[in-house]
């Protein structure tokens, strides 16, 4: 890892500022340094081509990790509903096609789960953190993975949070991601992997102290 002026350097492999803020409050109190592909504006776009979720992560990891020459941070999540099996998965994003919206992915998610009962739609959140080292030889890295379960709702509810939040109910609250607003966040899949990349960091600023 890097050092630079008492501080741990990492790249965060993204150029949206909600994940940057939510990785620097994440790690406050850590001594860690968290940039942004912002800092980097020729690092290149990195095609999300993998088979899984891991493999998407650590390929951008890696990638920013050569390119910088800075540990690097990235993930890819998604959401899998178990009577899809398990699609939409990695093409959460795109499901509705290459230029869909949110509002378009989950039309397309409705549509496919019509007449389907509560019962049988039962999903899952999957959220996929992997951490990467420029280092040609050992090519190291660290992978963390979260996961939520819930229910696909029948229809839409709440104007918080993003993307499948709006159908996605969370029984232990009784509410949709979209209703809960920033309560999602304490139980969410980014948030349980996130958890576990803070314990492992707190361990290695330990053994650099």
């Amino acid at each position: 890892m890097s050092r630079s002026r008492g501080s741990l350097k990492i790249v965060l492999a993204t150029r949206n500022l909600g994940k940057l803020r939510e990785m620097r409050g994440l790690l406050g109190g850590l001594g860690v340094e968290v940039m942004s592909l912002a800092d980097f504006p020729d690092a290149p776009e990195v095609v999300e081509d993998g088979k899984s979720f891991r493999e998407n992560a650590l390929k951008k990891a890696r990638a920013v990790a050569d390119f910088t020459g800075l540990p690097a941070l990235s993930d890819d999540s998604g959401l899998c509903v178990d009577a899809l099996d398990g699609a939409p998965g990695i093409y959460s994003a795109r499901f509705a096609g290459e230029d869909a919206d949110d509002a378009a992915n989950n039309r397309k998610l409705l549509k496919l789960l019509k007449g389907v009962p509560d019962d049988r739609r039962d999903a899952k959140f999957v959220c996929v953190i992997a951490l990467a080292w420029p280092d040609e030889e050992t090519k190291k890295f660290k992978t963390f993975r979260g996961e939520v379960r819930g229910i696909i709702a029948q229809t839409p509810s709440g104007e918080a949070g993003f993307g499948y939040d709006p159908l996605f109910f969370y029984r232990p609250a009784g509410k949709t991601f979209a209703v809960m607003g920033p309560d999602k966040a304490a139980v969410s899949h980014r948030a349980r992997a996130l958890r576990k990349f803070r314990e492992y960091l707190a361990e290695q600023m330990d053994l650099l102290a």
